[in-house]
């Protein structure tokens, strides 16, 4: 996979495979800078926050428009491919064939290059559709599309509870956050070892995008060197998944189809999560916090 980002910094790359334009455009910066009036115990102060950015951000597949998410703008690639493989666009990461950026004055293009066989299936979605929440009911007209049946995932090496590495991660988790822990205002996907050591994490103001941007960090085979497949960097049976946010069935939707089998949430499951949790073999913990975490499946 060849990924492109058309940007004005260091973070600049090129590929003789990229369909991308030699045209480079400033990145919007991770906060902005808002002067506030905080109010605390009877006195008024005037101070400077930083405030998270939220940018629309369209995914284009082989040029055609699918979705407009308001998204944190940066990991943008990441979030392309794992919101590919988590939304069953593609199953393969080598079923896709590059990743451009562009920066434009309302937001930013992300158009991503797939091979035809999921490109097909993916026109034939579109004909379905209606309309799109931001949350992913993406082409459903019907009940039986709206909630998919998840496939079973083989458990024979799914990691095992281990209570004192959920609370490890969870306790540790605000200070793997940098931009939480200035704007107040993202959530936080993070994959951790048997022992609760976050060994990766990525943020957004969204939580399905967190989440997303993880997938593709972590099947991301051009950071690894490897081969462009479905063999991650990681094992998965030697971790687990955290998030800061409730347990919704789209989140345990896209950790089912990604492979992870242990889900940890800050925050309270549904009963659709917990169901799909069942069908699919999925290890489903909520209300996860210090000192306390409660197991659902």
């Amino acid at each position: 996979m060849t990924t492109n980002t058309k940007i004005k910094d260091s973070e600049l790359t090129s590929s003789d495979e990229s369909n991308c334009d030699e045209i480079t455009y400033r990145t919007p910066p991770m906060t902005i800078s808002q002067k506030v009036q905080f109010w605390s115990e009877d006195t008024v102060i005037t101070r400077t926050d930083e405030i998270a950015q939220e940018v629309a951000i369209a995914l284009v597949y082989n040029g055609i428009s699918h979705v407009v998410m308001m998204a944190s703008p940066f990991d943008l690639s990441d979030l392309a491919l794992g919101f590919s493989l988590s939304e069953g666009i593609i199953k393969h990461t080598r079923e896709i064939h590059d990743i451009c950026i562009t920066h434009q004055p309302l937001g930013i293009e992300v158009n991503i290059e797939i091979a035809s066989g999921p490109m097909s299936a993916l026109k034939l979605q579109r004909r379905n559709m209606t309309g799109r929440t931001g949350c992913g009911l993406c082409g459903a007209e019907s009940l039986q599309q709206a909630v998919r049946p998840l496939a079973k995932m083989d458990v024979s090496k799914a990691p095992r509870i281990n209570h004192k590495a959920i609370q490890t991660a969870v306790i540790n988790l605000n200070k793997h956050q940098p931009l939480q822990q200035i704007t107040g205002a993202v959530h936080g996907a993070a994959w951790c070892d048997l022992q609760g050591n976050i060994l990766k994490i990525k943020e957004d103001v969204g939580r399905h995008n967190a989440l997303d941007k993880l997938i593709g960090a972590m099947y991301d085979q051009a950071k690894s060197g490897k081969e462009s497949s479905n063999t991650l960097p990681v094992d998965l049976s030697q971790g687990f998944a955290l998030i800061s946010s409730r347990a919704s069935y789209e989140m345990v939707t896209k950790a089912s189809r990604a492979g992870i089998t242990l889900l940890v949430a800050v925050s309270a499951p549904t009963a659709l999560a917990i169901n799909l949790a069942k069908q699919a073999n999925l290890t489903l913990v909520g209300f996860a916090r210090n000192g306390r975490h409660t197991i659902y499946t």
